[in-house]
């Protein structure tokens, strides 16, 4: 029996049903689309190197356009989720990918540094659109494996995210800034298929009852105490996401796409960390997971930055799949709390997180690095991920 006709009252699947060929289908084009919009995503740090020399650009100022990007991709990512929540309209889904195409890969375009401004808000503005309905549905389609599936479509979409700067660095090499406009084939195809078989799950999801913010405020603190978790992690993984190249490339000596294939390298390890922390929170509990990801992470992006050679390079790539174990996990934990507000926790924590961390210390470690070196300024995150440890040890077993 389709998991759709057997829904609880919350809207989540029932226990102990399997997956049919319709809901693996419906899971992987919802991966597909997960992967192009975070494909677009991840093009402005590998780009960086290039659009500060093009318009002049002080670190500070490449800072301030990174934080401009995580806000629009993911502060927003919570009036989505309302939305998708309240009203369960499948255009948020279908068109994002294309939206995020169009308007990120035309940056190459841009003849300012204001029009360069304006692209990277509406790009992000496709980014945030997909992410809140997006993973509510994979998670309704996943049957008793609500950690597997969503490890899954969190690691489709972190595989896009590391894909990113190998694709645009390889793009912009052969063809240069000019011709990036070509880059948006990818998302307009996944928009195209997701038209031609748009996910069916929302009309399940039209049984809800109307949205109700009460469920929310009865879970309030384990869910503080995990958004503070995925906010603490994510300004590591923002930051190396935005400064690696630039670092590498400045402090380094390595060239243009040597760099970005550093950053799609760190970024795939933390995408198959996903799929490893998601079945390992179905076996252990997704308490456990993050609780070794935050103590285990640290050490290796220490050895990064006190090394070089394959050493560093090897315990960066470490470091990133055992940090980003708890993407998927930290999803899913939030959605058990809420399972009523799946969409909108789902954007605390992929999006609200994430953007937060983004606006508040991406344009600071642009500061910060203008001051003293880029080196500094990355190297002093490393601390964050053990706060979150010490956080992490009051979440409910």
């Amino acid at each position: 029996m389709a998991i759709r006709e057997t829904l609880t009252a919350t809207g989540t699947p029932a226990a102990g049903i399997s997956l049919t060929r319709a809901n693996w289908l419906a899971l992987a084009l919802l991966s597909c689309g997960h992967f192009a919009v975070d494909l677009y995503s991840s093009a402005l740090g590998a780009l960086q190197p290039l659009l500060v020399e093009r318009f002049g650009l002080t670190l500070a100022r490449a800072g301030l356009l990174s934080g401009l990007l995580v806000f629009s991709a993911s502060v927003a990512q919570p009036l989505y989720g309302y939305l998708s929540d309240r009203f369960h309209s499948r255009a948020f889904t279908v068109l994002a990918p294309a939206v995020a195409a169009l308007f990120i890969s035309a940056m190459g375009l841009a003849p300012t540094y204001r029009w360069l401004l304006l692209l990277v808000l509406l790009g992000g503005a496709g980014v945030a659109s997909f992410h809140p309905q997006a993973s509510a549905w994979a998670v309704v389609e996943a049957g008793d494996r609500p950690g597997q599936a969503m490890g899954f479509f969190i690691s489709a979409g972190a595989l896009g995210y590391a894909l990113g700067p190998t694709y645009f660095s390889f793009l912009v090499s052969r063809w240069g800034l000019e011709r990036m406009h070509w880059a948006a084939i990818p998302g307009l195809a996944v928009t195209a298929l997701l038209l031609w078989r748009p996910p069916r799950a929302g009309r399940a999801a039209r049984s809800h009852r109307s949205f109700e913010w009460r469920p929310l405020a009865a879970v309030w603190k384990p869910l503080t105490i995990l958004y503070m978790a995925v906010f603490l992690r994510s300004i590591l993984q923002i930051a190396f996401g935005q400064f690696l190249p630039l670092y590498l490339h400045r402090e380094r000596g390595f060239n243009i796409p040597a760099a970005g294939y550093v950053l799609s390298a760190f970024l795939a390890a933390g995408a198959v960390g996903g799929v490893l922390g998601g079945r390992l929170a179905d076996r252990f509990g997704g308490r456990s997971v993050i609780l070794f990801s935050m103590l285990v992470s640290p050490p290796f992006f220490a050895l990064f930055f006190a090394t070089t050679g394959w050493l560093s390079l090897i315990s960066l790539v470490l470091g990133g799949f055992i940090l980003l174990f708890t993407i998927p996990v930290n999803v899913v934990m939030a959605q058990k709390l809420a399972p009523a507000q799946a969409g909108t926790v789902s954007a605390l924590m992929m999006g609200f997180a994430w953007g937060m961390a983004g606006m508040v210390f991406i344009p600071l470690i642009g500061y910060a690095a203008d001051a003293y070196s880029l080196h500094t300024a990355l190297a002093s995150l490393t601390v964050f991920p053990l706060i979150g440890f010490f956080l992490a040890w009051k979440l409910p077993r």
